[in-house]
């Protein structure tokens, strides 16, 4: 970040300077940068774009903080045109982006954006464990092929664009599953309404009927499938500006299980009914305000959520949920981070189905990865301390009409942590994490590679006295 503002800094001035609008001094052959005191205002030229081969152009400078003909001192552009390359690689389009000064054209100076594009379009085969994280899979589980989901998935972002995400796939395996969503990031010429579309259908062998001893208890049918699921629901969003978004959605829900499931936990749903049907409408609020979002190590970041499953006796649930990220750099390879998690499920009395709480998702304790919270309030707090390594870049197939390699950066960084957690829950039955404060701690490395593929290992100790080595995928929250 100190590198690319003096980098600006020092070619505004050049420009600035081979212009006589600031004097231009030198010691010893080096050119000192006189602009930075200067009062002169500039005035923002034209805004030339290369490299967007696919991507629209008002998508590019839909993410740009500043327009033709906008005037600012030198330190405020600075920081424009540092927030603007910011702004466009957190829309994961690009792989670089540069955005310089190009040349002055009397007051006025024009801005060059010279983006790389990513590969958009990814058929990708899926083997994926269906348990909570790897550890279960690889230990509890013993790598059980049977716990397994494998099939095809086509992921298409950018398909027209847009910035619009197209996503088709088609399971078999432990879930039997048909899903697609289309995510139309802008719907209107202001490039402000968007929308979403989502639908899923499947079936599984296998259920989660009740947790026992902090632990999940299954029970599976190998001549019929004892769940059955079908999912819809469209979104409109909202981006007045950059780093906000907002998300109004409305849904529809509808499970069915096994009477033997209900024999087993008559809790599992309420009054005893094997099948639910339900509406749902939800508002979300996400900001971002990081250096980069796969992996921010500057600025911070929220996310606020409130929802409403059904709307009679046999599904009422409110939920809100609130997440928050803050990252502070310590120096130019270090940086401390504080992750924030809270929810409250209302009323608090909710059958099984709506009771799932830590340990399902991204929200869970480090160290804790064997063990489910189930409950209707609480939340953590987690803490880490990170400094970059080092890091390389490996050389990748050459890109068609240029003869210069692709090259795949790899950073690698180590960390220490500590986590906080409680959940609250009124009916916890046989389990003895709910109710009672939680802690964990620990060390790891976390290395980002490429398109934003994060792995974390971590050695995690928890207040059971309990420790080992997890191995997780890096989400920002």
């Amino acid at each position: 970040m100190l590198r690319e503002r003096k980098y600006y800094r020092c070619l505004i001035a050049m420009l600035l300077c081979s212009h006589s609008l600031v004097a231009q001094q030198t010691i010893s052959g080096k050119l000192i940068d006189t602009a930075a005191t200067s009062s002169s205002m500039i005035i923002v030229g034209d805004i030339v774009l290369t490299g967007n081969k696919k991507t629209k152009d008002a998508i590019i400078l839909r993410e740009i903080p500043f327009k033709k003909g906008e005037e600012y001192s030198l330190d405020v552009l600075v920081k424009k045109m540092e927030e603007a390359r910011r702004q466009l690689m957190n829309t994961a389009l690009f792989s670089a982006a540069i955005v310089a000064a190009k040349n002055f054209e009397g007051t006025k100076i024009n801005i060059s954006v010279d983006v790389k594009e990513r590969w958009y379009l990814f058929p990708v085969p899926v083997f994926r464990p269906v348990d909570r994280n790897l550890n279960q899979w690889l230990v509890e589980q013993k790598a059980s092929l049977d716990r397994v989901n494998y099939g095809a998935k086509l992921y298409y972002n950018n398909a027209t664009g847009r910035n619009d995400k197209l996503r088709i796939g088609l399971v078999n395996g432990y879930t039997k599953q048909l899903s697609f969503s289309y995510d139309r990031l802008y719907i209107d010429n202001k490039l402000k309404w968007g929308m979403k579309w989502a639908f899923a259908t499947g079936k599984n062998r296998e259920v989660n009927y009740n947790t026992i001893n902090d632990k999940q208890v299954f029970f599976k049918d190998v001549n019929k499938h004892v769940r059955n699921f079908t999912n819809a629901s469209v979104e409109l969003t909202y981006r007045r500006a950059i780093k906000t978004r907002h998300s109004f959605g409305i849904g529809f829900i509808n499970e069915r299980v096994a009477d033997t499931i209900i024999r087993l936990n008559p809790s599992y749903f309420k009054s005893g009914q094997n099948r639910v049907s339900f509406p749902g409408i939800s508002y979300s609020m996400i900001y971002f305000n990081v250096d980069y979002i796969p992996y921010p190590t500057k600025g911070y970041a929220a996310q606020f959520s409130i929802s409403k499953n059904g709307f009679n006796h046999s599904m009422n649930l409110w939920q809100l949920h609130a997440k928050g990220l803050a990252n502070w750099p310590l120096s130019p390879k270090s940086f401390f981070s504080l992750n924030m998690y809270g929810g409250i499920k209302l009323p608090f009395k909710q059958p099984y189905f709506n009771q799932r709480f830590l340990g399902y998702g991204d929200a869970f304790l480090q160290g804790f990865e064997y063990f489910v919270t189930d409950g209707v309030a609480g939340g953590y707090l987690k803490t880490a301390f990170t400094h970059e390594l080092f890091g390389f870049a490996i050389k990748g197939p050459k890109v068609k009409k240029s003869k210069v390699p692709q090259q795949i950066p790899i950073r690698i960084f180590g960390k220490i942590f500590g986590n906080a957690g409680y959940v609250h829950n009124p009916q916890p039955g046989d389990n003895s994490l709910p109710n009672k404060m939680l802690y964990s701690g620990g060390l790891g490395i976390d290395i980002l590679a490429f398109y934003d593929f994060v792995i974390r290992l971590e050695w995690s100790f928890n207040s059971l006295g309990q420790n080992g080595l997890f191995l997780h995928r890096k989400t920002i929250f």
